[in-house]
């Protein structure tokens, strides 16, 4: 195949790309999607050297696809992109809604929507552009854990008081909303959705049960947890365990009451694992006193968040003298945790997943300082959502489990026309076995068009995301091998970095 300069001399020449027929195949049960147009792969487009290596490992994993754009049109198209995607990839993505009145009380990802009815109706929209495709949704980080003007379990007036909510109502508008959400989603069969669950360094378990309760968990399929956080996989999964016991009893035990469930402080003690062992020992014998045993098949699950918990939370160094060590928040030298799946091997546990994109930053962290700097880290944290080289680097660095070497690599030449571009791909099969019906997926980064192509390979565009298949000849890539493929499009020459081979990323 002829390199990208030359192949704009033959533009005349090109056959124009076709869609592909629709399939009826159904997503496989455990395999999550990896969404091409991600923000860990646009970040690897702009950059260099390790940097660019460790947000393409990051960037070949499945994470979450964040809806939080205010504009319910933009929201619901961004959702149907991807659940269309997904469907063409036989994958079930992972949805995260973010966009609840006082999201995150007006601290680092302060916004959301205006009202409850501006929020009702986002819902609804983005409910109506999934429709009947298979997907996660993650409903709405810290809607649970942080609720305007609440009062906890035990009566304590919680920190959250944001002067334009109205003290009165705020804590009905949030259940409100979410009873709304999980009805709206769940009115399509194939849609599982997940309320916030916090974390076990934070809600005692009837704390968060009352409010999941509260927020229509029995009509959801269950809660999340640890989202963008670092609780070790031992916490937080007794902490899952303990929660769906608790909604157990809570539910079928008439006389029961969420308060009175154990938890990780009590009778444990939360810093002293040691302990945890007489949580587990309270729900036994609180199971024997009600006449009854857990069934996992009635019992509401979890999915985990293990983005960045490979080496579990942070203690920040002794004698820091920071007002507020924010452990939440950037902490240094953390790891991957568990690889993303949905064949968990627990029965209350539908998913370890990455509900964070790992690589992007909490926030512009002080500790409490009130300096422009990290002191944790000497320099200026970027952006709540800003890529994070540094962090980055890091997390792959302590991975807490190998993460698999691609085995096939992609070199992309593109030449810019004058409003078109001619774009060359060669893809090397590396591995040790051949690949057979060989399927290339990436992303373009804007509105390009791809209007003709030539030989190696039939092309497909859907909005952003690309397909190339193997044809003719060139249907299967040996060891060591490798097939090229060219095609024209419309626009600004892309900047492509992530390219997966058969759902698996290829070094670049």
């Amino acid at each position: 195949m002829a390199p990208a300069a030359a192949l704009a001399t033959v533009v005349g020449s090109f056959l124009l790309a076709t869609p592909a027929s629709a399939t009826s195949h159904e997503p496989a049960p455990d395999r999550l999607f990896v969404n091409v147009a991600g923000t860990a792969g646009s970040a690897a487009a702009k950059l260099t050297g390790q940097a660019r290596s460790d947000a393409l490992t990051i960037a070949g994993q499945a994470y979450g696809t964040w809806i939080t754009t205010g504009d319910a049109s933009k929201a619901a198209a961004n959702a149907k992109a991807v659940v269309k995607a997904a469907r063409k990839d036989h994958s079930v993505p992972l949805l995260v809604l973010y966009n609840i009145p006082f999201r995150d009380c007006a601290q680092y990802s302060a916004g959301g929507a205006t009202s409850t009815a501006e929020y009702e109706a986002w819902i609804d929209a983005i409910a109506k552009a999934i429709g009947n495709e298979k997907a996660i949704v993650a409903l709405e980080p810290d809607s649970l854990g942080i609720i305007p003007f609440n009062t906890d379990i035990n009566g304590n007036a919680e920190w959250c008081k944001p002067s334009d909510a109205d003290p009165a109502t705020a804590v009905s508008d949030r259940y409100e909303q979410l009873t709304h959400a999980v009805k709206a989603l769940k009115a399509h069969k194939n849609t599982k959705v997940y309320l916030d669950g916090t974390h076990s360094g934070w809600l005692g378990v009837g704390d968060i049960t009352d409010r999941l309760m509260k927020a229509d968990v029995a009509e959801a399929d269950g809660f999340f947890l640890n989202a963008s956080n670092y609780e070790s996989q031992f916490r937080i999964t007794e902490y899952s365990r303990w929660i769906s016991q608790c909604l157990d009893l809570s539910t079928r035990v008439s006389w029961w009451q969420p308060a009175w469930c154990a938890s990780q402080y009590y009778p444990a003690t939360a810093s002293d694992e040691s302990t945890w062992h007489l949580t587990d020992e309270k729900y036994a014998a609180d199971y024997a006193s009600a006449g009854i045993a857990p069934d996992p098949s009635v019992m509401k699950k979890s999915i985990i968040d293990t983005s960045r918990n490979g080496q579990g939370s942070w203690t920040p160094p002794a004698g820091n003298g920071w007002p507020d060590p924010q452990v939440w928040c950037n902490p240094p030298d953390r790891g991957l945790g568990v690889l993303p799946t949905l064949s968990t091997g627990d029965s209350l546990i539908d998913g370890f997943v990455w509900i964070k994109v790992p690589g992007e930053s909490d926030g512009q962290c002080d500790r409490g300082t009130g300096s422009a700097v990290d002191p944790a880290r000497g320099v200026a944290d970027p952006a709540a959502g800003a890529w994070f080289a540094d962090m980055a680097r890091e997390l792959v660095a302590n991975a807490a489990q190998p993460i698999p070497a691609p085995t096939c690599t992609v070199k992309a030449s593109t030449t810019q026309l004058r409003g078109a571009f001619v774009s060359a791909i060669t893809v090397k099969n590396t591995g040790a076995t051949a690949v057979p019906a060989w399927r290339l997926q990436y992303a373009l980064d804007g509105t390009q068009r791809i209007t003709g192509l030539r030989g190696g390979a039939a092309i497909t565009q859907h909005g952003q995301y690309v397909t190339a298949r193997g044809v003719g000849r060139d249907t299967t890539i040996r060891p060591g091998h490798s097939v090229t493929f060219g095609y024209v499009g419309v626009g600004t020459a892309p900047t492509t970095a992530l390219y997966l081979l058969d759902g698996k990323a290829c070094a670049a």
